[in-house]
């Protein structure tokens, strides 16, 4: 006869106490200190997302709490823009053009003087001959003037912009527009060049400026328009006729001779080089001439500027 198996009531008790511990564990129940001991283990097994994680979310508030804090943009109306420019107009005085176009050569013009001793009295030594004015084109020294400034002269000097004096020598010349070029032997620490210009598109009309030394004095600036193109002069002397000329209405007297002709936009067009006078009093009445500086880039020995 088959005998019925026997359990022991001992091995169901060790086969419940065999299970494995995680599964024990997790059936236990949930205490705040084994949440709380789950929640470091988390921590120390996922140290480094959660410290960027948590960095980003403060960098997040920081932008959100900056952000909150900045006013609200304001809608400007053309109105409000009009306001501002007219209060400007009404209360701050702005530079013409003229000023402006001045400024723009102020510290590039010279005044140029040729001395030489008067072979009828050697002992006197050396004398004033000549005053005219001149231009940096280039800001190593090289000065643009008239030929007639400084021609039959034994010593030639310009003062610059600061005051600062210097001998300077004749480099070039072209006879034809009565122009020279010359060389200051010393200059001032950032000596600026004037910037050049063309004439290709100068109308009769356009404003001009002419800076310069009259009569010694200065720098001087006038203002006026270009009268006319292509005009002619010949030199009271009969000399020389010089052509191509820039006529022009800026008031000019000696000593403006080789100060440069300047256009609202700041760039030189053209060298001072006559005046019109019919009487005997070579002062300005109304036409002055000026080479242009397509022919001052010929004097200079490079092509026009």
């Amino acid at each position: 006869m088959k005998r019925a198996a026997l359990y022991s009531s001992t091995n169901r008790s060790r086969g419940t106490a065999s299970r494995p511990a995680s599964v024990a564990e997790a059936a236990a129940p949930a205490t705040p200190g084994r949440v709380r001991a789950l929640f470091l283990d988390l921590l120390r097994r996922h140290e480094r997302p959660v410290i960027f994680l948590g960095g980003a979310l403060v960098a997040a508030t920081l932008v959100l709490a900056f952000l909150a804090l900045q006013p609200s943009p304001v809608e400007v109306s053309q109105e409000d823009i009009d306001a501002a420019v007219l209060h400007t107009l009404e209360n701050k005085t702005l530079p013409s053009r003229a000023a402006k176009a001045a400024e723009s050569v102020r510290e590039s013009v010279v005044r140029v003087r040729g001395y030489s001793v008067d072979p009828k009295d050697p002992d006197a030594g050396e004398k004033e001959r000549s005053v005219g004015s001149g231009v940096v084109i280039v800001d190593e020294g090289i000065i643009l003037t008239n030929l007639h400034v400084v021609a039959g002269v034994s010593r030639v000097s310009v003062t610059f912009f600061d005051g600062m004096e210097s001998e300077a020598e004749m480099v070039g010349a072209h006879p034809e527009n009565d122009l020279a070029v010359i060389r200051a032997l010393k200059i001032p620490d950032d000596l600026p060049s004037a910037t050049l210009g063309s004439t290709h598109k100068l109308q009769p009309g356009d404003e001009v400026v002419a800076v310069g030394f009259p009569f010694g004095i200065g720098p001087s600036v006038s203002a006026g328009v270009v009268s006319g193109l292509g005009r002619e002069f010949r030199s009271p002397e009969g000399e020389r006729l010089l052509k191509n000329l820039i006529q022009f209405d800026a008031a000019v007297n000696p000593g403006n001779s080789g100060g440069p002709l300047v256009t609202m936009g700041g760039e030189v067009i053209g060298i001072v080089t006559a005046i019109l006078n019919p009487t005997e009093a070579r002062t300005f009445i109304g036409i002055g001439f000026a080479a242009t500086i397509e022919a001052a880039g010929s004097a200079v020995g490079i092509p026009p500027f």
